[in-house]
């Protein structure tokens, strides 16, 4: 998969897809069709129907603040204080506008009863008889992220919610740990407003508090303040009569710091242990990884199976309704209907509810594949047949709609960049980023809405619906054709180098290279040793590679040649098949040969890194004898080493 030389190795979901849960608060929504309108429906609840293709989605008359949990939009000058100190991530509770901030799973009417009752009935029961902490568990696309929502929302009406937080990959730091504690310390000041003082307090009186460990962070600005509050008189009366605080985190496996997630569960598991009657709960989500299920699988918390609550009867409410509400748009559906009768017969539909199982990811996929409007060659109708042979999953689905693109310019460039990037950017800025016009990114995206959301306007970043598409991308065995390797990390970190030395400022890269050019430098040091490989082979590498390396001063092609009297096309050669990682100004220019980041001198002078690339110390008594012996011809006056 590759439209480049350098690297010529090479969702629904929650997101979008109508994952089943109730709410008992009806709702006006609205049914968005990107790109083709827009037509108001009264009295849906929680819907969301794929975020292309049209979204229900959960309207509100509540005004929240900036700290994600706030019921009213005025803000105190010591709250807004206490907001500037935090600096809480302002898209990752539940109340994020979920359709340019994944997951955007929603709730759909009549499903997941059981499961949500289950966990309400924990949330509720007291502290003496249950436990603090409930894990609900899940393969890809059975729900999680739309059940950690209802539940959010639930105990939001209730006044007992105190945060949430919803991880999702790549997405800068909402895939991080560093501003965890302090988002949820923002969120439980506006929930319970009697900790907030406690958390000023605590910032206040530590100067180093928000630099230091997430355990110090969590245990002084939630832990903490929580407990302190919760002897208050009021908060100890409420408590008491209606049940604990609640904290929703969903997606803990998409969190990148692994070890402050094990950090995390081992400490809040050792607090309630050691404070029993703090009236707090955690209820998190995730799917099954060693490092989460290693310290979950406790006495201390309850462990929910989500494939346990996947009911056939939900999938089918699903798709009936997904069914019916195309029916009542799509034109070509109500001919269709006029002159053959019922469609999808009850059959039809049997057999494709059967055929997808548990899975309401894999349920979303389907319908968006079968009503995709921008599917000119054939008709709903006729694509219904053609999914009941995809096999259970996403992988078919994801090689089926990328191919109505894999033929355009730019292709391979555009969805490698989706895949890799540390953070979404919008569509003019991946053309920036690859250096095309914001026209061939659209092109390119355009069939792909069953998979990747675009958004209506051009300053909102392009997301993938579902983080199982990078997954699929990003492994070679699943995607195939399609596989994004990481050598591309390789053209990404070239072209942040470029767009950087030329003083990009004021757009979406200039941002993005700021936050995560150091990310992908580091994405970049386990490729080195794949870089060097193709020009091993060619004269006088180790002299050459050694010599950039260990100058105190880059000198030009033709100074390096000079100096280890050396032809300079040899030089050229070695410099021209490394320019993926070393600037190189060609012969007839006087400009230095330089390496394009430190990390590549780290890692060529540390020889449990390099191997048989190690460049030693000793090379500098050669490059003594070079400088005070030079060929004939060489000026090595002012050289350093």
């Amino acid at each position: 998969m590759s439209d480049r030389s350098v690297h010529n190795e090479a969702a629904f979901s929650s997101a979008g897809s109508a994952e089943a849960c109730t709410d008992s608060t009806h709702r006006e929504v609205q049914f968005v069709q990107h790109y083709h309108g827009t037509v108001n429906i009264v009295h849906a609840e929680n819907a969301n129907f794929g975020n292309n293709y049209g979204i229900f989605y959960q309207g509100s008359d509540r005004c929240l603040s900036a700290t994600g949990n706030q019921q009213h939009v005025s803000v105190g000058s010591s709250e807004a204080d206490l907001i500037r100190l935090l600096r809480p991530i302002p898209d990752a509770s539940h109340t994020r506008d979920r359709k340019t901030s994944p997951p955007n799973s929603a709730c759909f009417p009549g499903t997941r009863t059981d499961v949500i009752r289950r966990i309400v009935a924990w949330a509720d029961s007291t502290l003496l008889w249950n436990t603090h902490v409930l894990w609900l568990y899940g393969y890809v696309g059975c729900g999680k992220s739309a059940i950690a929502l209802a539940i959010a929302l639930k105990f939001e009406e209730r006044n007992r919610l105190v945060g949430s937080f919803f991880f999702f990959r790549n997405t800068g730091d909402r895939s991080r740990m560093v501003r965890f504690a302090t988002t949820l310390a923002c969120q439980l000041a506006a929930a319970v407003p009697e900790a907030a003082p406690f958390i000023e307090k605590a910032v206040k009186a530590e100067p180093g508090l928000l630099k230091s460990s997430l355990v110090s962070q969590l245990r002084r600005l939630v832990y903490g303040p929580l407990k302190a509050a919760s002897k208050r008189g009021r908060l100890l009366r409420m408590t008491l009569l209606k049940g604990p605080f609640l904290i929703v985190i969903d997606g803990l496996d998409e969190c990148d710091d692994r070890q402050d997630v094990q950090a995390f569960i081992v400490d809040m598991l050792e607090f309630f242990k050691k404070n029993p009657l703090v009236p707090l709960r955690f209820f998190i989500t995730s799917r099954v990884e060693q490092h989460i299920q290693g310290h979950l699988k406790s006495n201390q918390v309850r462990l929910e199976n989500l494939v346990n609550h996947c009911s056939r009867d939900d999938i089918d409410t699903f798709m009936t309704t997904c069914f019916e509400v195309e029916k009542s748009r799509n034109s070509v559906i109500k001919t269709y209907v006029q002159r053959h009768g019922e469609w999808p017969t009850k059959g039809d539909k049997d057999q494709l509810v059967d055929h997808i199982g548990g899975s309401f990811i894999f349920a979303s996929a389907l319908f968006k594949y079968i009503a995709d409007p921008t599917n000119k060659q054939s008709t709903p109708m006729e694509r219904l047949p053609h999914t009941l042979n995809m096999n259970p999953g996403l992988d078919t689905l994801y090689s089926q709609t990328l191919s109505r693109s894999q033929n355009l310019p730019y292709f391979s460039d555009i969805i490698s960049t989706l895949a890799l990037l540390f953070e979404p950017l919008p569509i003019a800025g991946i053309a920036e980023l690859l250096g095309i016009e914001s026209f061939e990114v659209i092109r390119v995206l355009i069939d792909l809405q069953a998979i990747i959301h675009i958004p209506g306007t051009d300053e909102l970043p392009v997301t993938m619906c579902h983080t199982s598409l990078r997954d699929f991308l990003t492994t070679e065995s699943r995607s195939e054709r399609f596989f994004v390797p990481p050598s591309f990390h390789i053209y990404l970190t070239n072209r942040c180098y470029d767009l950087k030395r030329e003083g990009r400022s004021g757009t979406a890269v200039a941002s993005y290279i700021t936050g995560h050019f150091e990310d992908h430098i580091q994405a970049l040091v386990p490729l080195y040793p794949r870089v060097f490989a193709n020009s091993q082979h060619l004269p006088h590498f180790s002299d050459i590679i050694s010599t950039i390396t260990l100058l105190s001063e880059p000198l030009p092609i033709v100074g390096i040649a000079n100096l280890l009297g050396i032809k300079v096309l040899d030089v050229s050669r070695v410099v021209a098949s490394l320019q993926a990682i070393v600037d190189s100004p060609g012969i007839d220019k006087d400009e230095p040969v330089a390496m394009r980041h430190t990390s590549l001198r780290d890692f060529l002078t540390t020889e449990t890194r390099s191997g048989t690339l190690f460049v030693p110390p000793s090379y500098h008594l050669k490059l003594s004898y070079c400088c005070f012996s030079p060929s004939e011809g060489v000026s090595t006056t002012g050289t350093n080493f």
